[in-house]
């Protein structure tokens, strides 16, 4: 579907999202990656304008084409709501795929539906995750401001790695430590003991997307 120009349907009335294929069903496109029911009565998702008007199964697909080297794993311990924002981040910055580690079930709220967008699926603890990754192939990486940990911004990055963050209140667990291959910390200056752990996985994630190697 080639982008939007002067003759695409204009911005839908009071909110996000484009209205109604103008001209009606003889003028639709032939694509079969268009979704009928969009295409008649508008597409308001939360999706970029490439992706206006498009099936969930076929943005699923051109978002994993285009999808990076890098995985992120949540430790899900005492359902952090700050899960759905990382899984939102990871979807915008091309992460492959999220894992979540622990309880199964999750505050989805904050991921304004990008989930749907990019696997996500469940690993019963952190010795799951690690085996999951040594059989593909991927570096798991602690991301967590504990003694022993070396600076995020001085590290050499791998092309293909698993970021793993812990809960918001206790960081990594014991367990989830012992299983990566090494842990790395932002550097703070100022006088807080650690940075909320949303913005800390978007920080490791973007440092991630433009240094690995």
């Amino acid at each position: 579907m080639p982008p939007m120009d002067e003759d695409d349907p204009p911005r839908a009335r009071g909110g996000a999202g484009v209205g109604p294929w103008p001209g009606g069903r003889p003028g639709w496109p032939d694509d079969p990656r268009l979704d009928p029911d969009l295409l008649e009565h508008g597409d308001h998702r939360n999706v970029e304008d490439r992706y206006r008007y498009w099936t969930m199964d076929a943005i699923r697909s051109d978002v994993a084409r285009r999808a990076l080297g890098l995985e992120v794993a949540v430790e899900n311990l005492g359902h952090d709501f700050n899960i759905g924002s990382i899984v939102r981040t990871a979807n915008a910055l091309g992460v492959s795929r999220v894992h979540i580690v622990g309880r199964r079930r999750w505050n989805r709220r904050g991921a304004m539906v990008t989930d749907r967008y990019l696997p996500v699926d469940h690993l019963e603890d952190a010795g799951g995750l690690a085996q999951e990754c040594r059989a593909r192939g991927l570096e798991l990486i602690g991301i967590d401001n504990v003694e022993g940990s070396l600076p995020l911004e001085e590290a050499r990055l791998p092309s293909r790695a698993c970021l793993v963050f812990g809960e918001e209140s206790g960081g990594l667990s014991p367990q989830m430590r012992r299983e990566c291959a090494r842990i790395l910390h932002i550097t703070q200056r100022g006088s807080t003991r650690s940075m909320n752990v949303g913005h800390a996985a978007a920080i490791a994630m973007w440092a991630w997307t433009t240094r690995a190697r």
